[in-house]
């Protein structure tokens, strides 16, 4: 029994396997299918991506050097507007120009004088040695009067002894009285050359 079912199983694949071309089904055929061309619409482009958020550059590490800045001027002083010009007399063109007037002439000077009331204090003193040598001499020199009379200074012209120039700046400045040079009627300082004679006399 065994063995014709083992028998079996092949002769009934073998029925089977003839058998099929008796079973298959025909398909009807059918005129062709004409064909058409479709033109398919272009893709739609793709969704931009968003970008990733970039990172700031940091400033580099630098060093600055800041100038102090200039200053300012202040406001110049407000000046007085010029006086307008006159136009010329007369016809014709041209250009007139404002000439300020001559300024008036400067008062002379009155130049300084001795003052009267102290004229027997302008001797000088006989230096000694000169004197007890007998020796006599001139000396000339420039004396700076203040507005209130009474001697600046003293400067050398010529001497014939130096002594004798010691003795006369000495009194000029401690006695001699001038009334001051004047300048329409102010006084002002000026210079004087004054000479002195050094003399012995007999008594």
């Amino acid at each position: 029994m065994a063995a014709l079912f083992a028998f079996g199983v092949p002769a009934a694949l073998v029925v089977a396997v003839a058998l099929s071309p008796m079973i298959i089904e025909r398909t009807p055929t059918s005129a062709p299918v004409p064909w058409k061309s479709f033109t398919l619409p272009p893709a739609p482009p793709p969704e931009p991506q968003p970008q990733p958020p970039q990172a700031e550059p940091q400033p580099s590490a630098m060093t600055t050097t800041v100038s102090p800045l200039p200053p300012v001027a202040a406001d110049p002083p407000s000046v007085p507007p010029a006086p307008p010009l006159t136009p010329p007399s007369g016809s014709g063109a041209g250009v007139a120009v404002a000439v300020d007037p001559p300024a008036p002439p400067r008062p002379a000077l009155v130049a300084a004088a001795v003052d009267p009331r102290f004229a027997g204090t302008f001797q000088p003193d006989y230096p000694a040695r000169e004197q007890r040598a007998g020796i006599e001499g001139v000396v000339r020199v420039r004396v700076l009067i203040g507005t209130d009379g009474r001697v600046k200074a003293v400067e050398l012209v010529s001497t014939d002894d130096p002594a004798f120039f010691e003795a006369t700046r000495k009194r000029a400045l401690s006695k001699w009285r001038f009334k001051p040079a004047t300048r329409g009627g102010v006084p002002e300082e000026s210079w004087k050359e004054m000479t002195v004679r050094f003399q012995i006399r007999d008594a």
